[in-house]
């Protein structure tokens, strides 16, 4: 058993966090991570409403009784969603983890923290991790450029961002972005963080709640086949290569600086249902990590975490005990 940090801050038995991910993050999932002894999350903006989000909540508690999380993403925008309503139900709901992401949650702080909740911030850079930490964040995910979704417009890896982190940093940090193996876990460790955070690696476990054709469509790709979206619009995402992505990328291509988000709308507008539920895979733009090059089945959640910390274990005792000169 590895233990860090996280481990003992998050009441977890294994450095491993499953990062919210839309119309992924329900409470089927979040439990499995959980009950594997990892730190299972609910995405909250998936629920339409925080009486739903609550629900979510509830039907968790009843899967599991180990800690879960909450993500809970600050879209930048006018039309924002009633993050007060989210933020009762997360307390309401005995929660006492949260992974905010998006925008700085500083405005949100005063509400989670009298409730003695958690929070871990995702961030792709060191500055916005400092930020976390001086605004009263227990912990930061730093999110790497080989991420799915959004990695912000740095273009840092994790191999250079982790030991920067580490050198900046008082509060302890996850690594996040294209981790899903023993190896980046014990790579993780020496650089500095305290564990890591999988998205794309838990969609395909068997207890995932999305459709078949996406977690095949994981096991098929290769490390080539992500590519960079919105890049022109500084709302840089990282998806799965497909139609609807091809046609997004020669759209930025003919429009160049003039393209809008309306020009795009089709492709990344309510797709997730699609393709998540549906399995209609050219539907949209899907986030998706480099990290597919690295999955090669479609485990329980189980097996998947026994199986990472056993082999980092193994590593750490094994391999690089024998690199010690005598």
């Amino acid at each position: 058993m590895i233990k860090t940090k996280i481990t003992e801050m998050l009441n977890i038995d294994h450095p491993i966090v499953q990062g919210g991910m839309h119309y992924v993050g329900f409470a089927e999932m979040a439990a499995a991570v959980s009950n594997a002894g990892g730190l299972g999350i609910i995405t909250g903006l998936t629920q339409p409403t925080p009486d739903d989000l609550a629900k979510e909540i509830a039907r968790c508690h009843e899967m599991t009784d180990k800690p879960f999380g909450v993500n809970l993403t600050f879209l930048p925008g006018f039309a924002a969603p009633d993050y007060p309503g989210y933020i009762k139900a997360i307390i309401e709901g005995g929660i006492k983890i949260v992974e905010t992401a998006g925008r700085s949650p500083e405005a949100f702080m005063p509400p989670l923290k009298e409730a003695g909740i958690k929070v871990i911030h995702k961030c792709t850079s060191v500055r916005h991790a400092l930020k976390a930490e001086k605004i009263g964040c227990d912990a930061a995910s730093v999110d790497g450029f080989e991420c799915g979704g959004h990695p912000g417009e740095d273009d840092i890896p994790n191999m250079i961002l982790l030991p920067r982190a580490a050198e900046e940093l008082k509060i302890p940090f996850i690594a996040s972005g294209g981790m899903g193996n023993a190896q980046q876990l014990v790579a993780a460790l020496a650089m500095g963080a305290e564990g890591i955070n999988m998205g794309t690696r838990f969609i395909a476990t068997k207890e995932a709640p999305v459709h078949q054709n996406v977690k095949d469509a994981l096991v098929n790709a290769s490390e080539l086949d992500t590519t960079l979206i919105m890049r022109p619009l500084r709302n840089t995402e990282r998806v799965l290569k497909n139609d609807a992505v091809n046609r997004i990328l020669e759209k930025e291509k003919s429009l160049g600086d003039k393209i809008q988000i309306q020009d795009i709308f089709g492709e990344v507008a309510g797709v997730y249902p699609k393709i998540m539920q549906e399995g209609t895979m050219e539907a949209g733009a899907w986030s998706c990590g480099m990290v597919a090059g690295l999955i090669h089945d479609i485990p329980t959640c189980k097996e998947l975490i026994e199986g990472i910390v056993s082999e980092a274990e193994s590593i750490i005792s094994s391999r690089l005990a024998n690199l010690k000169s005598a």
